[in-house]
């Protein structure tokens, strides 16, 4: 029988056939990837021919196909619907995909005509594109140790190898805490609780198999709990088993893994020449170096930390007025926030929440699209891997542009959070090829189903990435969407979301979700006037996060983390009723891979340029001025990572911005 996997697939816009693919498929056809690409890899690195662009770096580029085909289907099951099978293979393959990329890179014939050819890129005659993805060729086989030698190319392949071994099981076991477990709650626990949270922890019970309701540890279910239950002992059970996740002890335990991962990656960047992992990690970003990082993240820690001592003081006056001593605790803190936004905003969720189903906050994302650049979206009723997913064709002009993949619910086989990824990336090389992109999120289920605001945002911030994926215009897969440095990647995502809070779009699409009646505009004003409510512990819980991420990688690895972790929040003054937003044992950014290590602060170095790229279209007349959606698209969207992004951003808008901008979205520009 053939390997459907391995299949030219002949699907509506070459969508995986994901009815015919079985788990028993993916091991068989990983092994044919990785030898297919080993076949190609030979074959440039031994063409008598001299090197050329032609036939070694754009050989490259296509040398991977199927591993890409296939890998980019299993990541994104893996990730989405895991199973007990696809954990398996996940620790199965991680080694062997280090090890096949070390070989690449190790590769000493292949590394001298890369060389080669960079040597004599100037009599080259290549375009703008093809010498910028020379360039970045070049650079990652040489901050992949190519140029070593010896003892330290093999330890170096040792330790990518164990990082790799390290970073699968440091997920697994967050999503394994995550999964196990839940608080059942008895109809009394649930007094208090506005519906649309018991609606959710009644469908959570049942997704659990349990007889009644449950607070789970999936965001949208937990925030709303602590919001909102009256019951101080539920609270704090329920926030510490939601901030112990990777800590409890046992098989799960990430707290070794994660001194293992720093001590390894500290190993790596000495290897390869750096002072310290973050300035190895950091010399490709546009920050550049982690002072840099510094300088922007402690400009902002002041004043945020400046407003949560403010607002915690106010928050333990309404504790103490319950008639409850003592202070404060992270468990309170939403809770009597929510009151306060209540009473100084005439604002609450129980109110709001109507206004945001799922259904109409899809089409909010998808009409900014339609008004902005033109694009169409046509439900497609096709075999997906999950019941839950959906699916469109995203055209423009009558066009196909790309296929998008909606998978919107929490559920016990999807790790936590929101994510964005590509089954299929665009290019040009090989075949017009056009994407196939995925937004994951983890909202509570309903009937219908209804976000909290910051889960609207939420939606729009992964719709933000999918633009920067679907709107790609680039000939080489390498530098495709958003293959660009890691603080500029959320900047399309981040940007997204200031339409949400466009006026006429919430007017169009905020409507109630049982009487169909817009948004009252007194309502939605006051909504649009407390978005910075409660800014100071959402920008504290951030920072502490980034500035542990950058300390433990800014220097010697800590031989214990927890303890660096608990010396750097000491040395930050951390206000005691506010916790990290991911301390290190369930910090997936961090240590799941490399991605967002020394680089949790991107978000922030992004919303530099999204406050101001927003404040672009303000100027220039209204949030959907054509003209300014075409640079955006032009310079931003489309351009992948063909130039640097600093330059990406001043074609866009003519010049760097300041922190002033961001500051002043966030409501700190007068804090003290």
């Amino acid at each position: 029988m053939t390997n459907p996997l391995l299949e030219t697939w002949d699907t509506p816009f070459g969508l995986p056939p994901f009815d015919r693919i079985a788990d028993a498929d993916f091991a068989p056809a990983m092994e044919a990837a990785l030898e297919e690409g080993r076949a190609a890899i030979r074959a440039i690195a031994d063409n008598p021919e001299p090197a050329s662009f032609a036939n070694t770096i754009a050989a490259l580029e296509l040398a991977d196909a199927t591993l890409d085909r296939v890998a980019g289907v299993f990541y994104n099951l893996a990730g989405s619907d895991s199973n007990a099978a696809r954990e398996a293979l996940q620790r199965e393959f991680a080694p062997k995909l280090s090890a096949y990329a070390s070989e690449i890179t190790n590769n000493a014939a292949l590394f001298a005509r890369i060389d080669d050819l960079w040597q004599r890129r100037e009599a080259l005659d290549l375009t703008e594109e093809e010498m910028r993805v020379l360039y970045l060729t070049h650079r990652s086989f040489t901050r992949s140790g190519a140029a070593l030698e010896g003892e330290a190319r093999a330890r170096l392949t040792e330790v990518k190898a164990r990082l790799a071994v390290l970073g699968t099981e440091f997920t697994q076991n967050l999503l394994a805490d995550e999964r196990d477990w839940f608080m059942p709650l008895s109809e009394a626990d649930l007094g208090g609780l506005p519906k649309f949270v018991t609606d959710a922890a009644r469908a959570a019970g049942r997704e659990k198999g349990q007889d009644g309701p449950v607070v789970t540890l999936s965001r949208s279910l937990i925030v709303p709990f602590l919001q909102f239950s009256p019951r101080r002992d539920l609270r704090e059970r329920a926030y510490r088993a939601w901030t112990a996740r990777g800590m409890n002890g046992g098989a799960t335990d990430n707290r070794a893994i994660a001194a293992e991962i720093l001590a390894l990656r500290e190993e790596r960047a000495r290897l390869l020449g750096y002072q310290s992992f973050a300035a190895y990690k950091l010399e490709t970003e546009m920050a550049g170096n982690p002072q840099a990082v510094r300088d922007l993240l402690m400009r902002v820690w002041e004043p945020a930390r400046a407003q949560a001592i403010a607002d915690a003081e106010r928050l333990e006056a309404m504790l103490h007025a319950d008639g409850i001593n003592g202070a404060l605790e992270p468990w309170d803190w939403r809770y009597y926030s929510e009151k306060r936004r209540a009473a100084e905003h005439d604002l609450n969720e129980t109110e709001l929440k109507p206004y945001f189903q799922l259904e109409a906050m899809i089409e909010a994302a998808f009409d900014c699209a339609r008004r902005l650049f033109g694009l169409e979206f046509r439900p497609l009723e096709v075999a997906l891997y999950h019941a839950d997913a959906r699916a469109w064709e995203v055209t423009r002009g009558g066009a196909h542009l790309a296929t998008f993949i909606g998978d919107y619910f929490a559920r016990g086989s999807k790790r936590s959070g929101a994510w964005c990824s590509a089954m299929r990336s665009q290019k040009k090389l090989g075949g017009d090829v056009r994407p196939i992109v995925v937004n994951v999120c983890n909202f509570a289920k309903g009937d219908p189903a209804l976000l909290s605001y910051d889960d609207a945002r939420t939606l729009f911030h992964e719709f933000g990435h999918a633009l920067h994926q679907m709107l790609s215009d680039v000939t080489h897969g390498s530098i495709s969407g958003t293959s660009v440095a890691r603080d500029f990647v959320e900047l399309p995502s981040q940007l997204y979301e200031h339409w949400l809070e466009v006026p006429e779009v919430l007017d169009r699409h905020a409507r109630h979700a049982e009487t169909g009646a817009p948004m009252p505009p007194a309502l939605r004003d006051r909504l649009l006037a407390a978005r910075t409510y409660d800014m100071g512990f959402q920008t504290v819980e951030y920072v502490a996060s980034a500035l542990v991420d950058l300390d433990f990688h800014d220097g010697a690895a800590p031989a214990d983390p927890m303890a660096a972790q608990a010396e750097t929040l000491a040395r930050l003054g951390m206000p005691r009723a506010i916790g990290m937003r991911h301390a290190t044992p369930h910090f997936a950014h961090v240590f799941a891979g490399d991605g967002y290590s020394s680089g949790y602060y991107s978000y922030m170095w992004s919303e530099v340029m999204d406050a101001d790229a927003f404040d672009a279209f303000e100027e220039a007349g209204g949030p959907f001025d054509a003209e300014t959606a075409a640079r955006l698209e032009r310079f931003i969207l489309s351009a992948g990572g063909s130039r640097e992004a600093d330059a990406l951003y001043t074609a866009f808008r003519g010049r760097m911005p300041g922190v002033e901008a961001l500051l002043k979205g966030r409501g700190l520009d007068k804090a003290a």
